[in-house]
């Protein structure tokens, strides 16, 4: 079930208030552009896919199930639009710049380290470079944003053996490429 703010501001939209839109938008914002930029690996890229999320939120609100977390629903339209962008955009390679970016953050001992948007992108870069979209998608949806399998399940249309498959071939790929890195 979506939180009473976001059902009311759903309800509202649904009867075209593009402010309550708005405040839609401002909630679920972060969310929708963390799972883009660790999907696609560039910033330009995750917004837009921001961008196209939320446009395709207000023409198929009619359509949303109220009785499924909106964040779900969320997650299925920007997973399939990063899926989307991924098998049109070139190969992205890690590049030694990329690499040298995970080096430092690995070896810095803060431990309340925030990571820029261009760090971000630089260790998905080095990370994911030999994952499938599917592997990527499932990886991110897990380990970086926290979902459920249940979760992953719901928004990958994915069952969960194949969830299962798809996470533990994607952290057996990242964990040869730290190796092939120097890490252990």
């Amino acid at each position: 079930m979506p939180s009473t703010t976001d059902q009311q501001l759903i309800s509202q939209c649904r009867e075209g208030n593009k402010d309550a839109f708005r405040l839609l938008v401002q909630a679920h914002q972060r969310m929708v552009f963390s799972l883009a930029l660790k999907m696609v690996g560039d910033e330009e890229e995750a917004k837009d896919v921001v961008q196209e999320t939320f446009l395709r939120v207000w023409q198929r609100l009619g359509d949303y199930d109220t009785r499924r977390p909106f964040t779900t629903w969320l997650y299925v339209i920007a997973s399939r639009l990063c899926l989307d962008r991924l098998r049109s955009m070139k190969h992205l390679a890690a590049l030694p710049a990329d690499e040298q970016v995970l080096r430092d953050f690995a070896s810095d001992s803060g431990t309340q380290r925030q990571l820029e948007n261009r760090e971000w992108v630089s260790i998905v870069r080095t990370l994911a470079e030999g994952l499938s979209p599917k592997q990527r998608l499932v990886f991110t949806l897990s380990l970086l944003e926290g979902l459920t399998s249940q979760e992953v399940e719901q928004v990958t249309g994915l069952t969960a053996s194949q969830v299962k498959s798809n996470l533990y071939v994607a952290r057996q790929t990242i964990r040869e490429r730290l190796n092939r890195l120097g890490y252990e």
